[in-house]
This record gives structure tokens, sequence and C-alpha cells, in this order.
């Protein structure tokens, strides 16, 4: 019988659900949702009302972490209900990751004002990773680039067009985290940015990355992956997705 309990509520400061596909080449299988949230509209009934269980950590927080985590984790729940009619919202786990049921794989990210979920099933994709960054401005990029590029990212950073700087540091950032939070979940291995390099990016949201290091057999020094991103509001989204 079809589970006839309606859906629980949005919560005051949350847009409704928006499933447009924000990025450039649609995955197959996946379910991507997104909303809009607003701090100053955070109820104190919103995780009542949206029967969200706050965990200890985000109860003792500020209401922009309330409201993100609420965002995201709505996001994620309607996503898993919709891939699959799953009733389940992720908890934080040890690492800080989102739990997933274990055949599941998924992403949740959030970035001022905003929040989205991706899901499949691992048989379809075994890694997602995605992640939200507000553009930085020039200064910004600029004082940050050595800490987030490496040596040969540097290098063809400075051959390229200085307009576009802050742009390549903000993807370059992005891409790494949404690296990290595809593979994190195979490799049980943490890594960080001078892991991984950005080769080659288009205008049209491609981006190719190679591992630097050895995170497992399978994930060796030298390893390829695509990845996209698109830019919307000042904002730039990536997700690296990994095929099963």
């Amino acid at each position: 019988m079809p589970d006839m309990n309606p859906a629980p509520a949005l919560p005051a400061c949350c847009t409704p659900l928006d499933a447009h596909w924000p990025l450039p080449f649609v995955l197959p299988d996946t379910v991507l949702l997104s909303t809009h949230f607003d701090t100053a509209q955070l109820a104190s009934d919103d995780f009542q009302r949206s029967a969200i269980e706050p965990p200890a950590s985000i109860q003792r927080s500020v209401a922009k972490r309330q409201a993100e985590f609420l965002a995201g984790r709505v996001c994620a729940r309607a996503a898993l209900q919709q891939l699959e009619g799953l009733s389940f919202t992720p908890a934080i786990g040890e690492d800080r990751a989102p739990v997933w049921p274990a055949h599941i794989s998924g992403s949740i990210t959030h970035s001022t004002g905003r929040a989205a979920a991706i899901v499949a099933k691992k048989s379809d994709w075994r890694g997602l990773g995605m992640d939200l960054e507000n553009l930085l401005n020039p200064e910004r990029a600029e004082r940050l680039a050595g800490e987030i590029l490496i040596p040969a990212e540097m290098q063809r950073m400075a051959s390229g067009a200085r307009d576009q700087l802050a742009l390549l540091v903000t993807l370059t950032f992005s891409v790494k985290e949404s690296l990290f939070k595809a593979l994190y979940p195979i490799v049980q291995q943490r890594f960080y940015f001078e892991h991984a390099e950005v080769l080659e990016w288009t205008e049209a949201g491609e981006v190719r990355l190679r591992l630097l290091t050895d995170l497992s057999s399978e994930w060796r020094n030298g390893t390829e992956l695509d990845a996209q991103f698109g830019i919307k509001d000042g904002q730039l989204l990536s997700l690296v997705s990994i095929k099963a």
C-alpha cells in the first residue's frame, strides 16, 4: 500500500524545494533538490515542525548553523523519499559527514542562504560529492591562492586571464571539497588540497582532476577524474560523481 502519511511540513526558514538541475550535465538515476533558507525566518519549532531531530551539537549552535543544517537535511530527506520512498534523515557521523543508508551515496552542501542535497543508489553511483561556495572576491582569492592551489596550479593561474583569478581559486577550492566528499566514504582516508590537482576546466563547466597521492589500491597517485560546476547568483556549485 502506498504511504498515506503526508510529508512533514517545510520549516519556516526554507523555500519550497526546487528540483531544477543546476549543473551543465545531468546525472541519470540521481535526485538533486535545493532550497533557499533565511536564518532570520528560523522559527523555534522549525525542527519539530519538519520532524527532524537536531543533534546535540546543532542544538547548541547559533541560528545560522541550525538553519543551514535543517535546510540541508530537509533536502536530503526529500531526495531519498523521491529516489526510493525512503523516510530517512542522515545523522552526523563521527567524522562530521552525513550518515546515509548503506546502499545510498549522497552529498549535502550549503552556503549563504542556499542548501542542496544529491542522492543515488550505490549500484548507479559509487560516490557523490557536492560543494557550494560563495565566489571569492579578487583580493581574498589572491590572498588564499597560495593555501588552496599547489605550485602547478599557481603556475597555470599566472599564465591565465587576470579577471578569472577569483573564479579559478573558488573553483579549485570547491571541486577539491567535492572530490573529498565523493572519495572519503570509499577510501576512508583523509586527504587535503595538496593531494589533488585541477588539470583543466572549461567555461562550459567541465573540470578534470588528478590525484597526487595513493588513497587505496584502486585510487592511486595519477588517477584522473571528471567534475562539473555551475555558477548562479554569485555562488559556485561543483559536483564530483563516481560511476558504479
